[in-house]
């Protein structure tokens, strides 16, 4: 199982933005095939900043997700609210 989390922090201008698209588009990439899990964070002390926490099938699924048309939609729109670039890790759960 993959686990990743994305922090990201947007400009001012586009959290209602950011909230709507996220919104709009979190059952689609729920029911992304290899998708187990998907929630959103808003940092309670700065509300520009934004975590994503994910958890997929394998690091195959994820890949299938990040080169997926949903992706490059959401990204597209997603990465012009950034104030900084996202910083992201990805990890994976050893099962015994």
């Amino acid at each position: 199982m993959i686990n990743r989390i994305v922090k990201m922090t947007f400009r001012e201008d586009f959290l209602e933005t950011f909230r709507f698209l996220f919104s709009e588009n979190k059952n689609k990439i729920r029911a992304f095939e290899g998708c187990l899990h998907l929630e959103l964070w808003q940092d309670v002390s700065d509300k520009r900043v934004f975590t994503t926490f994910s958890k997929w099938n394998s690091e195959e699924s994820l890949n299938i997700y990040r080169n997926s048309e949903l992706f490059k939609t959401v990204w597209k729109e997603t990465k012009t609210g950034f104030s900084s670039p996202p910083q992201a890790i990805s990890f994976k759960t050893v099962e015994n």
